[in-house]
C-alpha cells in the first residue's frame, strides 16, 4: 500500500507550532540597526531561510544582542560559490545541504561545521487554481503536475539543492508509482525559476497552480501544501539509501546523489566579524522554537557539529 499523501494548510499547521508564524519578507535582504555597540552580523544564507531570518530569527537576535543583522539569501550553490571564489565575506554562511557545504568548504574555507534543522520536499499550491483545487482535493500529485503544463514552477537545479532534489523525486516517483516516462514529462512541463527566494511568489499571487518546495518555505507564506511519501520527500534519514537512487549532475559537471533535507552552519575563514558570525549561530542553536515556527524539523538529534566547533557556538 503506498502512502497517504497529505493536504496541509496554514490553519493546521500553526496548531501544531509553539509560536505563531510571522509575514513574509520582502525581499532578500535586510538590515537590521544594533541595540548597543557590536558588529553587523553578515549572513550569506539558502533562500528558503530568507523569511525564517529577516522576520523571525534576525530581529530576535538584534533584540537580545548588541549586534546588529544583515542577510543575504541565494540557492546554496550560489552561496558557496561566491564564498569560495572570494566574492563575498559573510560572517556566518548556511546551505540547505550539509553535505555540500562540507564538500565546498572544509578544510579550505572552514574546519568546522554544525548541522541544526531538517526539513522535507512538498507541493505547495493555490486552492483557487484548477489544479490547486485538485491538490486540494486528494488528486495524485503527479497526475496533476503531469496534466498541467508551465502553470507549476521549480527551482534551478544547477543552483541550489532544492532544484537538484526536485529532479531527484521526479526519478524515485517514476519507479515508486511504477509510471514509465514521468520524470522526463514532469521536468518538462514545469517551469525553472531561477531564483529560490521568489520561487513561490507566482503561487501567492494566482500567477501560478503550485511550486516544488520545502515545507518550511510553505509555513513562513501560509500557504497550502500536498505532503509525499516518505520514499519522496527526503526527509527520513532511514531512508538514505534509498534517496542515493537518485543523482543528477550539475552543469559546473558535480554529480549529486539524494540525500536527508539538513541545513548546516559555518563561520568561514575570512570572515569580516567572526565572533558576530559565532554568536548568531550559537543564538539560533539556543532557541530551535524560533525555527520549529517557521516549518523546520528540530529534533533531539540537533545539533550534529563537525571538526572543533568554538564552545560560544555549542557548549
Amino acid at each position: 500500500m503506498r502512502a497517504r499523501e497529505v493536504t496541509t494548510s496554514r490553519r493546521a499547521v500553526l496548531g501544531l507550532l509553539p509560536v505563531a508564524v510571522a509575514g513574509t519578507a520582502g525581499c532578500a535582504s535586510l538590515g537590521l540597526g544594533a541595540t548597543g555597540g557590536g558588529a553587523t552580523v553578515s549572513l550569506l544564507a539558502a533562500g528558503s531561510l530568507a523569511v525564517a531570518c529577516n522576520d523571525r530569527i534576525g530581529p530576535a537576535f538584534t533584540e537580545a544582542t548588541d549586534y546588529g543583522y544583515r542577510g543575504e539569501f541565494h540557492g546554496s550553490n550560489a552561496v558557496l560559490r561566491m564564498v569560495v571564489e572570494g566574492y563575498e565575506r559573510p560572517d556566518l554562511v548556511v546551505s540547505a545541504d550539509a553535505g555540500l557545504l562540507r564538500d565546498r568548504l572544509v578544510p579550505d574555507h572552514a574546519d568546522w561545521d554544525v548541522t541544526f534543522a531538517a526539513t522535507e520536499v512538498v507541493v505547495v499550491y493555490d486552492p483557487a487554481t484548477p489544479a490547486g483545487e485538485r491538490l486540494a482535493d486528494g488528486d495524485p500529485w503527479y497526475e496533476v503536475l503531469r496534466s498541467t503544463a508551465h502553470e507549476v514552477a521549480r527551482s534551478d537545479p544547477d543552483v541550489d539543492p532544492l532544484g537538484y532534489r526536485t529532479v531527484q523525486l521526479f526519478d524515485l516517483a517514476e519507479d515508486y508509482y511504477d509510471e514509465p516516462g514521468l520524470a522526463d514529462t514532469l521536468r518538462e512541463n514545469l517551469v525553472v525559476d531561477p531564483a529560490e527566494t521568489h520561487l513561490l511568489a507566482g503561487v501567492e499571487t494566482g500567477d501560478r497552480a503550485a511550486a516544488i518546495a520545502y515545507r518550511n518555505m510553505a509555513v513562513e507564506r501560509g500557504l497550502p501544501y500536498r505532503t509525499l511519501p516518505a520514499e519522496l520527500n527526503f526527509a527520513d534519514p532511514r531512508l538514505a539509501d534509498h534517496y542515493a537512487r537518485a543523482s543528477y549532475t550539475t552543469e559546473a559537471g558535480r554529480t549529486v546523489r539524494g540525500s536527508p533535507i539538513l541545513y548546516a552552519a559555518t563561520v568561514p575563514e575570512g570572515a569580516k566579524h567572526p565572533e558576530a558570525g559565532r554568536a548568531f549561530l550559537g543564538f539560533l542553536l539556543d532557541r530551535p522554537d524560533l525555527l520549529r515556527a517557521s516549518g523546520l524539523v528540530v529534533s533531539d538529534a540537533f545539533p550534529r557539529t563537525n571538526g572543533d566547533v568554538p564552545s560560544e557556538v555549542v557548549a
